[in-house]
């Protein structure tokens, strides 16, 4: 399925925008990789659909050639095995991926998570072709901070692995169910999905980050949509440039005592806006949450989120 370059529309739930030339691409990538990622974030999974072909080493070196760098040591608190995790939500995420995630594709689902030892107790099995990995990361004190540092460690890991392993990762919170199909249809360069509050909403109610001193700002009279922090992606090279935009955007306001109102999605939302425009957008058919009810202008609710207590969660 190929979108016009010149006219903006929508296919099958799939929207699609022309690339506006005042925002150039900085670099050219050409890679031959023939496989696709997936991804949950944090409290929550990444998923890789693992290439077909071998890729010389020095594929993996993209990031470097390309003047990128990231430090790989991070200091934090030792894990504590008996804090309330999000593993409970694994179970159905991994079960409900396997019948509609990128079906007769190889996957490797990539598990970001504190708890390592109590996630591989789970009795999970994945059909053939397909990888159940955990990745362990730190844990941290407040929600908000696993969910800002969460582009961190994606970042991390895609130059410590993914850049040598996959070609496309699809980032989501693992508290989420499938029910319907989710396909190759949702790749692009990088892509969004418009969040499901908002979809229906004009610009004066998006929540933006509005305070013109944190390098999430966005002013009130700007802004295409507003999209989810829960689910993005693209192609490896590009996940990196967007998840070290972010992470260094959040460092920057941190030393000014600036916390975004919406934490990594208040970044992502300026990064989508000023630094690099979706190639391809998803509908909230594809990130629904039932509290919104059943809208109308959706035929399919494709991923759903999971009903919690949020305080217990986060707390």
């Amino acid at each position: 399925m190929t979108p016009s370059r010149e006219v903006p529309g929508c296919l099958n739930g799939v929207c699609f925008l022309p690339s506006p030339t005042m925002w150039p691409e900085k670099c050219q990538f050409r890679f031959v990789k023939k496989t696709l990622l997936f991804s949950s974030l944090a409290v929550a999974v990444l998923v890789v659909l693992r290439r077909y072909s071998y890729f010389p080493e020095t594929s993996s070196n993209w990031h470097s050639r390309y003047g990128f760098s990231c430090k790989a040591k991070m200091v934090y608190p030792k894990p504590e095995t008996l804090k309330p995790p999000y593993i409970r939500f694994l179970k159905t995420f991994i079960e409900t991926a396997e019948k509609f995630f990128m079906v007769g594709y190889p996957v490797n689902y990539y598990i970001f998570t504190d708890l390592v030892s109590n996630v591989t107790n789970f009795n999970m099995t994945v059909g053939p072709r397909k990888q159940l990995i955990f990745l362990e990361v730190p844990s941290y004190e407040r929600w908000q901070d696993v969910t800002m540092r969460r582009m961190q460690m994606i970042r991390d890991f895609t130059k410590q692995r993914f850049a040598s392993e996959v070609d496309y990762l699809v980032c989501v919170d693992v508290d989420m169910r499938f029910q319907d199909h989710v396909g190759v249809e949702i790749l692009s360069d990088v892509f969004g999905t418009l969040h499901p509050a908002f979809f229906v909403k004009g610009r004066d109610k998006f929540t933006f980050e509005r305070r013109p001193e944190s390098q999430a700002y966005i002013p009130e009279d700007e802004g295409d949509f507003y999209y989810a922090g829960g689910y993005f992606g693209g192609k490896v090279e590009e996940v990196y440039k967007l998840t070290n935009h972010c992470h260094h955007a959040m460092l920057t306001d941190k030393a000014n005592n600036i916390e975004a109102i919406w934490h990594d999605e208040s970044y992502l939302n300026n990064y989508f806006l000023y630094y690099k425009k979706p190639t391809k957008i998803l509908s909230p058919e594809y990130l629904w949450n039932e509290r919104d009810g059943t809208a109308f202008y959706l035929r399919k609710r494709r991923l759903i989120s999971l009903h919690k207590n949020a305080d217990e969660v986060r707390n």
